[in-house]
């Protein structure tokens, strides 16, 4: 028996899943269908004509929201301050994304006065719980549709012929090694020969940096210059945050950087083999980092790495609208206060290293750091210092010895 549903809005990219969703639903829950996407840069060849793959899928229309500026200012930016990396070297590039979307897909929602909403995730990855996360604190009244939990469809062959047997046009093939996600910050590659560990990743996967093997012989410089912890300038040009992270990604790229290939625990529970790829992410992270070793004292330093280390699970998980989360953004942007300065990145074959850092708030002093001689820190009152330090150790040994009681 069909399930009614008035207005159901779609997560919609243009592919194959989301193509077969719309239909699916309109058979299954005697609704109508509005497909909502986003661009948070993924480019122009997945937005191209995405309106009129949907409209001919069977949906009454298809809007396309522009998140790229906020995706930047929102998101990224506050990220960047926590300097929260999942795992073994993961830049959230997937997890970032997510919150945006399903925020303004629900304001989209609840404008056209929807009563339900839908996804393509599967029912074995993070993003599900993402999503619904999302549509749970923001739209709890409305039904949440996850068709991969319900059809009976298990392939791509299959969605080629449920498309075919009800004559909708589809460009998808049944050929797709990859699965891939784009966006400003990163594009991610998984399944094909990467669900063996122990293959190594052909030049296939890689479809934005250069090999380094192809990449310039010869070393570029990059000037990065922060504002409290925000990215505002590239080799002195003072740019918009769109601008900086396109530019990077353009230096990032054509020297190799920003590969990385993981097995990451999913938040789901089993563990998952994926290639990312975030050029101009490692090096504005890369600049932060060097900035902080300059501006953050002992113990502001090991609080952020803390803050950063939990703001990086929240995210992964989908906790992004949650008080814990807020309460880290709005520690590490107080910290980040006095984050400003300059910082060189020296870029070369998939390297980025900080050679140069200089910053008003800097604590560093070469007086009293000199290896040479000096008039402002006296070496003999180490001494002391040192004997408090370990005193605790001291009386421990002393006590076993019997030289004290």
């Amino acid at each position: 028996m069909k399930q009614t549903v008035n207005k159901i809005v779609l997560a919609y990219s243009g592919g194959l899943d989301t193509s077969t969703i719309i239909p699916w639903l309109k058979e299954h829950y005697d609704c109508k269908v509005y497909a909502f996407a986003a661009d948070v840069g993924q480019g122009e060849d997945e937005l191209t004509g995405i309106h009129e793959k949907a409209i001919a899928s069977g949906a009454e229309d298809c809007v396309v929201v522009d998140l790229k500026q906020a995706f930047i200012e929102e998101i990224i930016y506050p990220t960047l301050k926590t300097g929260a990396v999942y795992e073994d070297g993961y830049l959230l590039g997937t997890a970032l994304a997510r919150p945006i979307i399903a925020k303004a897909m629900v304001d989209y929602a609840l404008s056209i006065g929807a009563d339900a909403l839908s996804h393509g995730c599967t029912g074995k990855g993070n993003d599900q719980v993402r999503f619904e996360t999302v549509f749970n604190q923001f739209a709890p009244q409305l039904k949440v549709i996850a068709p991969w939990r319900e059809w009976d469809l298990k392939s791509r062959e299959d969605c080629l012929d449920y498309l075919a047997e009800r004559k909708i046009p589809c460009s998808a093939s049944v050929e797709k090694i990859y699965s891939r996600d784009a966006n400003l910050w990163h594009i991610s590659h998984e399944g094909g020969e990467l669900e063996d560990p122990w293959q190594a990743p052909s030049q296939k996967v890689w479809t934005w940096t250069v090999s380094v093997d192809d990449a310039p012989n010869q070393a570029q410089d990059v000037e990065l210059e922060f504002q409290q912890g925000e990215l505002i300038a590239v080799d002195g040009v003072a740019l918009n945050p769109l601008e900086c992270i396109n530019l990077l990604n353009e230096i990032g790229s054509k020297h190799g950087v920003g590969r990385l290939d993981i097995v990451e625990n999913r938040l789901v529970g089993m563990k998952s083999r994926g290639c990312y790829e975030t050029p101009g992410g490692t090096l504005m992270l890369t600049g932060l980092l060097g900035l902080e070793q300059l501006v953050y004292d002992r113990d502001a330093l090991f609080l952020r790495e803390k803050l950063g280390l939990e703001f990086a699970r929240l995210l992964y998980d989908g906790k992004w609208f949650t008080a814990t989360a807020k309460a880290i953004l709005l520690a590490t942007n107080s910290l980040a206060q006095r984050l400003s300065g300059k910082v060189v990145v020296k870029v070369y074959k998939g390297h980025a290293q900080v050679t140069q850092r200089q910053s008003d708030n800097s604590l560093y002093a070469e007086s009293f750091a000199t290896f040479g001689e000096d008039e402002v820190y006296q070496q003999s009152h180490a001494e002391g210092f040192i004997r408090l330090f370990s005193l605790s150790g001291r009386i421990q040994a002393l006590k076993a010895s019997g030289g004290i009681k």
